[in-house]
């Protein structure tokens, strides 16, 4: 049994490829929706600026640059979290191999 064990905690990195990969996309989508509406919160615009938009000044562009890779990691790191629990949950077993971070 302990064979078998460790041959489920070794396929479980590539079972759950496809499903981070998913979860990823997933977060990604949802951290751009987040931070379209905070944008249009906090500076009453549709478009935040972009690093190349010659209209806008550096602080500006840095501002919402901040802005947005915060609520990424942020909204990356809960939906990531969420997804290993479950599998965890109904496996029992962590989906990654060892305690390191992402690739």
């Amino acid at each position: 049994m302990a064979k078998k064990s460790k041959k489920a905690k070794k396929k479980m990195p590539l079972v759950y490829k496809p499903i981070g990969f998913a979860l990823g996309w997933t977060s990604g989508t949802v951290a751009g929706m987040t931070f379209q509406k905070t944008w249009k919160v906090i500076r009453k615009e549709d478009d935040a600026p972009d690093a190349l938009d010659r209209d806008r000044g550096w602080g500006e562009i840095l501002l919402a640059a901040a802005i947005q890779g915060a609520i990424f990691a942020v909204v990356r790191s809960a939906v990531d979290r969420a997804g290993a629990k479950a599998i965890e949950r109904s496996t029992g077993t962590w989906p990654v191999p060892d305690q390191g971070g992402r690739d």
